[in-house]
């Protein structure tokens, strides 16, 4: 008889370790941040700019992830 190892508590079912205080944003919160349109956030996603989780049917994508590409999308317009 075998028994099945439990995930400790605080990890994933695959023994990683939980993201705790991790901030996931929906597309429209994304789309207000960056104060552009739900199709944009959603191209950016799709074309792979913008790193996101699928949740279901919607996708969640993490602050940092969105810092990240606002930081590395600035430009020299002058």
């Amino acid at each position: 008889m075998t028994s099945a190892k439990k995930p400790s508590k605080g990890a994933l079912s695959d023994g990683q370790p939980a993201v705790a205080g991790t901030q996931f944003l929906t597309v429209a919160e994304v789309a207000t941040l960056m104060r552009v349109s739900k199709m944009t956030v959603y191209r950016l996603v799709h074309s792979g700019e913008l790193p996101a989780v699928r949740v279901g049917r919607s996708f969640r994508v993490h602050a940092k992830a969105v810092h990240d590409y606002l930081e590395t999308s600035y430009f020299d317009a002058g």
